[in-house]
This record gives structure tokens, sequence and C-alpha cells, in this order.
């Protein structure tokens, strides 16, 4: 072999071995690549679930809390993806390397729950070899199977139901004999019960638009227009009003209730003026009051205090709410039939305190933290958190236990909150933002008894979390379908509000239960129309399954 030969095989030789490094270098970098992106993953799903376990056990104790899960679900969607893509990469870069061995690594891959035992399963049988594989004896028989699951979805279906009455003529008299027609949700009964509960709970509890609503079943070969699923919503607001005037009156029988409003956008000449949606929410879980939790809204133009007077006129006991002077007729001595109670939030006034101590949300805007952290402000924060802290130890326990609890544990840290905060305001200008956050507490007629009337009464919150959460749909709707179009489409928007978030509060599909109250609702007595409500029916549903 001659020189230039040789030199050509040395060469050759040294650039497959270079080329074997770097595909090497490259497995080994999709590996390391595969194991950070599972790695991050499987840290924001623990951070994840940490976040829900607290938020299980302790409750929402702030304001950011519901927010952060939200962020570190969208945050896990991602991550989780991209984790798919690296560890597809490896695999393949591994895959390609033949000459090198890469270091293992395995992907820890989501943990999936059994599919549930109720779904329909279809087997599907590959079809099985007739010989062997082996030797090609077609002496061979069945010893086993192995069984993969795969979950599957089939597009919702419709269907036409035709109810047939049957005639028949006497031959003796020569008269008609007919079965009378059934009663139907709605006159003429052309949609069914299940069709009026979806558009109904997409609208008002999945934030879908009739407009939307009505392509999406134009895409599936059914033609609705806008004006007859507005119909429908119509009818279903006439037949399901005695259900929605059981809740109400169940709401106000309560003798301690939570309220709250916030802002709808209503479409007005010209563009949008800002209306309101009220709450008053029943829930006397914390106390293990025994009654059902139950919340019905209203809607006005503005927030004029005299729709809560409205609301609530004929109503007595005590209403935990923010510092709103909407409520201050309520609190009148002359008021009929009584003066109302008033107990304030704790959670807004931290969120004043928080506010002036968030040093990341500080940062995240971009600002100077050692100039805008305020010392005070964060020791406020960390003696109310103290407080928070006792109180999800007693969250459910009874009324009685609650206030023993409060008047030995709590009650010494409220009053060392307040004289630390008359102590530290009177060194303060009063144009301080951490004065004027103790003034929310301080200042006002009655403002401090207020804010401690919880801790004489074990029935009472120390937040009105209750009604905010009740609230929470509207504001993740308001970004869907943006305005309400019309006063009586508040008015309506309040009423399903009514059906749908008490529903949820009982832990029941809104859906369901709506689809078998219209169902029902056309052949069931007056007297019995209470059977209906939404807790009636959740312990009747699981009598059944028992039963069944």
């Amino acid at each position: 072999m001659s020189d230039a030969a040789l030199k050509i095989a040395e060469l050759s030789a040294a650039l497959a071995a270079q080329t074997a490094r770097a595909h090497a270098a490259e497995a080994e970098l999709a590996q390391a690549r595969a194991l950070a992106s599972c790695t991050e993953a499987m840290i924001q799903e623990l951070k994840l679930e940490i976040a829900k376990l607290r938020r299980d056990k302790y409750g929402i104790s702030s304001e950011r809390r519901a927010r952060l899960i939200d962020q570190l679900e969208l945050q896990l969607e991602e991550l989780e993806a991209a984790a798919t893509e690296d560890a597809l990469a490896a695999e393949q870069a591994a895959a390609q390397d033949k000459t090198s061995t890469v270091r293992a690594f395995t992907r820890r891959k989501p943990v999936r729950k059994p599919f549930p035992e109720h779904l329909p399963r279809e087997r599907v049988v590959v079809e099985a070899p007739t010989t062997c594989t082996c030797c090609g004896s077609d002496r061979i028989v069945k010893m086993g199977e192995d069984i993969t699951e795969t979950l599957e979805v089939i597009p919702r279906q419709w269907k036409v139901i035709q109810t047939v009455r049957e005639k028949f003529t006497c031959r003796a008299c020569e008269k008609i004999s007919q079965p009378p027609a059934p009663f139907h949700a709605i006159p003429r009964g052309w949609a069914g019960p299940q069709l009026i509960a979806m558009i109904a709970f997409d609208k008002y509890g999945q934030h879908q638009p009739l407009n939307r609503q009505s392509e999406r079943i134009a895409r599936e070969g059914i033609d609705l227009s806008l004006s007859t699923l507005a119909d429908l919503i119509g009818h279903a607001c006439v037949a399901l009003a005695p259900i929605h005037a059981l809740i109400e009156r169940h709401v106000l029988d309560g003798a301690r209730l939570h309220g709250d409003d916030t802002t709808v956008p209503l479409l007005a000449r010209g563009g949008t003026k800002t209306a309101r949606l009220w709450t008053y929410v029943r829930d006397d879980n914390p106390w293990n009051g025994g009654a059902p939790p139950a919340a019905f809204f209203k809607f006005s133009t503005d927030r004029c205090k005299e729709h809560p007077t409205r609301h609530l006129a004929g109503w007595h006991g005590v209403l935990q709410s923010d510092v709103y002077g909407g409520y201050n007729d309520l609190y009148l001595a002359d008021r009929s039939p009584g003066p109302v109670r008033s107990a304030l939030c704790w959670s807004h006034a931290r969120r004043k305190f928080f506010e002036l101590a968030d040093i990341k949300g500080t940062a995240r805007k971009g600002k100077k933290v050692a100039e805008e952290i305020s010392p005070i402000a964060l020791d406020a924060v960390t003696r109310i958190d103290a407080i928070f802290a006792d109180e999800r130890e007693i969250t459910g326990v009874s009324a009685a236990e609650r206030h023993e609890v409060r008047q030995q544990r709590v009650a010494p840290l409220v009053n060392d909150l307040h004289d630390w905060m008359l102590a530290e305001r009177a060194r303060m200008s009063k144009h301080n933002p951490v004065a004027k956050a103790m003034n929310y507490m301080l200042v006002g007629e009655g403002r401090w008894e207020a804010f401690t009337a919880f801790l004489d009464d074990g029935r009472l919150c120390m937040t009105n979390n209750a009604a905010e959460r009740a609230l929470r749909g509207i504001a993740l709707g308001r970004k869907s379908w943006l305005f309400a179009g019309s006063e009586r489409g508040g008015d309506r928007a309040a009423f399903m509000y009514t059906l749908i978030v008490s529903a949820k509060m009982n832990d029941i599909d809104p859906q369901a239960w709506l689809a078998d109250v219209l169902a029902r609702l056309p052949d069931i007595p007056i007297s019995r129309v209470h059977e209906l409500l939404p807790w009636h029916w959740k312990a009747a549903t699981e009598v059944k399954r028992i039963a069944a």
C-alpha cells in the first residue's frame, strides 16, 4: 500500500472515530436534556401536589393560592410535553448510535389511574396465528391473552326521540281512545332535558356563548340558530323558577350570610357600562351547622346601596362582607325587622398589608425591593398569618368548640395586633400607606368590633372567602362572554348562576342535576318539588346507586 493510500486510510479511521464520538456526545446530550426536562417536570408536579394538599388541608387562606395553582398547572402542561419530546429525542439518538454505549435513562412517566369500571369495554381481538411462529406446526392451543386498554372518545351523538301515542277505536260505541300526551320540559317538547341542560350549563357553567355553541353544533350536522338556543334558555329559566325560589328561600333562612359583588360589563349605547352581580352565600360547613350550602345571585346596573338593601329586605342576622358602605343601611338600629350585624373580612384587611410586603410581586414589577418593601407591613402580615394558623385548626368543629379555642388562643393574638397597630400608627404620617392599611381596620364607627365579631360567635368565619369562591366563575367567564347583552340578560345570568353554583357547592354535577330536574319537574306535585333541591337530589341519587 502506498503512502498516500495509507494516509487516506488513517484519516478515514480518524474521521470515523471522530464521528462516533460526536454521535456519542449527541446521544449523551440528548439523554442529559431529557433527564433535565423530566426532573423539572417532576419538581413542578410535586409543587402542584403540595399546593393542592395545602389548599385541601387549610382551605384557600391566601388570595394568591388559587392563582398559584392555576399557574403551576399551566407550567406543568408545558413541562410534561417538553419532557416527552426530549425523551423521544434521546431514544432516537441512542438508536442511531450503534457503536457506543450511552448511559441508560428511563423517564418517570406520569402515573395513570385505572380506567373507571363503569365505562363500556369494546374487545378488538388481533388475529391469532394459525401455525407456530417457530416450527410452523399447526398444533397450537390458546394458553392465555394479554390485554392492553386504550381510552377512546366517541363524539357526542344526536338522536330524535319519537313519542308514539297509539289510537284505538271502540267497535261498540265508535269512540276513539288515546293516552294523553306526556308533559315536556318546555312547551311542544321539541328539545329534550339533556339538550337544554347542556346548552344552559355550557353557557353559564363553561362560559361558552350561544353563538359559539351554535357554530359547534352546526359542525356536528345540526342546525340550531342562535335565536333558537336563546329561546331554550328562556324556557329553562321559566321551568326552573320553582327550584330557584326554594334555593333563595333556603339561603335567606340562614342566620349568617356571606355577601359580595363583582363587576359585569353591560352592553350599552356606544359601548359598555359597569354593572354588578351580587351573591349571598349560606355556608354552615365551617362550624358544622348541618344546613346544606347554597348561594343566590342578583344583578344590578350599578353599585348603589339600594340594591343590597332590597335583596336582603325582611332578613336579619350576621352579614360577613368587606368594608363596603352600601351595606350600611342594613346595620341601622331602627331597621325592620331588625338591624343586621356586621362581620368584616380579615382576608381583605391582610391583602392591604400584603401588597406592601410582597417582595416577589415588587420584584416582578421591576421595583427596587429595598425601597418598596415595608418591614412594618411584613410584620403585620406575619401577625395576621399566626391568627389564621389557629383558625385553620378549628374548621369543621362545632360552634362551641370554635368559641372556646378563639377565646383561649386567638383573642390574645388579636388584642396584641390591635395594640401593636395603635402604637405603630401613632409614629406614622397619616399619608403613610401602612397607616392607611391600619385605618382600614381601626377607623370607622364599629369597624374594629365588626372585625373581631368572630371571637364571640363560633358560627362566624374570619373571612368572606365563601362569597369570593362563589364569584370566581364569573371572573373567569368575563374573558369569554365579554359582557351581558341587556338587563334581562344579567337577570338570567344571576338566575342560572344561583342554580349552578349551589349545585357545585353540594359536590354534584350541575349539568346532570339540571337535566334530571327538567325531566321530572313537569310530572312532580308541587308539594314534592323540594325533593329536587341539590342536596336532596344528591342524597336520593346516592341511595339509588347503593341499591343498584
